[in-house]
């Protein structure tokens, strides 16, 4: 194992604890359907989620899944 698949199982670590973690401090949507077709956009937080905390949460494991999937795909290619 070399410095770079290291390098990349510690990121790939890192990138699943905070996956995990925003996914656990996400609250539940009860909307059912109408959370898939966006249907309370038109509520003032409706229009302002991302700047809510379950915003900001949507987004961390956005980010932190994509993170993940490159970097998953990063160490099939190194090794």
């Amino acid at each position: 194992m070399n410095a770079a698949q290291i390098i990349v199982n510690i990121l790939l670590i890192l990138s699943s604890i905070v996956m995990i973690v925003t996914v656990m401090l996400q609250s539940s949507d009860s909307d059912g359907m109408a959370g898939l077709t966006g249907g309370n956009s038109e509520t003032f937080f409706g229009k302002n989620k991302n700047s809510t905390f379950e915003g900001k949460m949507a987004m961390g494991t956005k980010v932190s899944a994509a993170v993940f999937v490159v970097l998953a795909l990063v160490m099939l290619f190194i090794s």
